[in-house]
């Protein structure tokens, strides 16, 4: 893949998982109403075990696909890049039946063991979701793979809008027999989303296949790789990555329990730490909006980077990594900033009941959690794969070391979780960065990268909070309650990523050049008098 397709499926995959995040902000408040906050810690609860199921079914084999077919298409083996996804396929449909099998088997003993026993039912609801995710992670692999993003953009948008029509149809409707029964309602949603998405990515290849994909399989630029040495390939990418985001899952399903156990021995109620437990969620969430186009870059660079490892392209490979980490600071530092100054009105307008503070404190995760993301993708690309796994490991345990001894402190209390997720990104990021720097020879300054993002989001930031008092000052005489904040909110985001824009162009962090790699879409969005002050 160029720079230019990287950054055009770049773009693609970050509409579409902005779209997602979008729906999925409208569905919580909307199943909050319906569960009430024991519920929606509940629901926090079972989507932690079914994510931790979720990584280890789907999270290697689908990146070894693209991975593996970046590099046979670069070298021109066409026929063993689609034998080799055929093989992961079959790879992960077993995997996915299997591991759907063993959650229903182990739902009762998990949420006793997690001390969330009413979470049993929603378990149950949520094992079909894992083999229709493990059909759909394989064909998203394989478009990845192939430099095609938008077969996955638009499976992850269908699979959202059916998440939410029918998670809270259901959960209306089951509510009436209790939380433990109402909470069911999105898995159900889940569940029906997945199947949907995989239906359509089906869809997707075969019609790929009847309008010409395999006339590439006519030419033959390199020999022929037999079957088993394609499984080993698969296995030897596909198993390093499993752990690694494995043990960063297992690591949070601890973290769940180690979290409600110490506010409970810091003298919190079992009903209390639940619901401080369902604050944290709520902050994740937020936290998982720009996380999205941070894993959009992820899933465009992976292949781009494997590519020109094929080829033995040095230049086009420091290239990759000095643009991915510049556009990873271009956008998780604003949204830190924009989060922590606006972290009560958000928290207002979604009618997020408490735990707006988390986020006031707890923003500058984003741009660490973003920073290891594109670090770990840059590993696996360069082949570093248990690196990345081990690096990821040693800042788990520092994390759950660290909520440990802090969660229990009354004063601090579920904090303690935010501080914990810090430290435990600060150590891995610095380990990577000196494997990295070691393994191909590359200066790479985050500082530099991060200096005017830095600077213009501070200024972004002191205008944001300014225009957002001033027009809810102004707007106070509008007598509906919900109206002046969530009017002065959305104002204050949009002045805020104008203001963001303006400062950035004119102390040079973005220039015309940068603007030439973007869909011409995407630059029509851009302000002229943003335009014109360019350099």
């Amino acid at each position: 893949m160029k720079e230019q397709s990287t950054t055009k499926g770049f773009a693609i995959l970050s509409a579409a998982g902005m779209l997602v995040k979008i729906l999925s902000i409208i569905y919580i408040p909307l199943f909050m109403r319906i569960v009430g906050d024991e519920g929606y810690g509940l629901y926090g609860a079972s989507y932690q075990i079914y994510t931790f199921v979720y990584v280890l079914t789907n999270s290697g084999i689908p990146v070894a696909i693209s991975k593996l077919i970046s590099e046979l298409n670069a070298v021109g083996n066409y026929r063993d890049a689609v034998k080799g996804f055929k093989i992961a396929r079959f790879m992960l449909m077993a995997m996915g039946i299997v591991m759907a099998a063993l959650l229903m088997i182990f739902a009762s003993p998990l949420s006793r063991v997690m001390k969330y026993s009413k979470i049993y039912l929603s378990l149950l609801s949520l094992a079909p979701a894992i083999l229709f995710t493990s059909v759909a992670s394989a064909y998203r692999g394989y478009f990845q793979g192939s430099g095609n993003m938008t077969p996955t953009a638009v499976s992850q948008v269908i699979e959202q809008i059916v998440n939410t029509i029918f998670g809270i149809a259901f959960a209306a409707y089951l509510i009436k027999y209790g939380v433990e029964v109402g909470c069911v309602g999105a898995p159900i949603g889940t569940s029906l989303g997945a199947l949907a998405s995989a239906c359509f990515l089906m869809f997707c290849y075969e019609n790929s296949r009847r309008s010409g994909m395999y006339k590439k399989m006519t030419v033959q630029k390199s020999e022929r790789i037999d079957t088993g040495k394609l499984v080993k390939r698969i296995i030897k990418y596909g198993v390093p990555i499993t752990i690694c985001v494995g043990m960063t899952y297992a690591g949070n399903l601890v973290d769940m329990w180690n979290t409600k156990s110490r506010l409970m021995a810091g003298g919190f109620s079992d009903v209390n730490s639940t619901i401080l437990y369902g604050y944290l969620t709520k902050y994740q969430q937020l936290l998982n909006v720009p996380i999205t186009i941070i894993s959009s870059l992820s899933a465009a660079i992976l292949p781009a980077i494997s590519a020109a490892v094929a080829i033995k392209n040095g230049k086009k490979v420091k290239d990759n990594i000095n643009y991915s980490f510049r556009l990873c600071f271009l956008i998780a530092i604003p949204c830190a900033f924009g989060f922590s100054v606006l972290s009560d009105p958000i928290f207002q307008m979604l009618k997020f009941r408490g735990g707006s503070y988390i986020m006031a404190w707890g923003s500058v995760v984003l741009v660490l959690m973003s920073l290891m993301q594109i670090q770990t993708t840059i590993l696996q690309s360069i082949g570093k794969l248990f690196t990345a796994t081990l690096y990821s490991i040693i800042g788990i345990c520092v994390k759950i070391i660290t909520n440990y001894f802090l969660i229990s402190i009354p004063e601090i209390n579920i904090l303690g979780a935010v501080i914990g997720s810090t430290m435990g990104f600060i150590i891995p990021i610095a380990l990577n960065h000196r494997i990295i720097k070691k393994s191909l020879n590359v200066r790479v300054s985050m500082l530099n990268h991060a200096v005017k993002p830095l600077a213009a989001s501070a200024a972004m930031g002191i205008i944001v909070y300014v225009s957002y008092f001033l027009m809810h000052f102004v707007l106070k005489f509008i007598k509906i309650p919900y109206l002046p904040n969530a009017i002065s909110t959305v104002l204050s985001i949009a002045i805020g990523i104008v203001t963001y824009m303006y400062v950035l162009v004119l102390i040079g962090g973005i220039s015309k050049r940068d603007l030439q790699s973007l869909p011409s879409r995407a630059i029509k969005l851009v302000p002229r008098f943003i335009l014109t002050k360019m350099r």
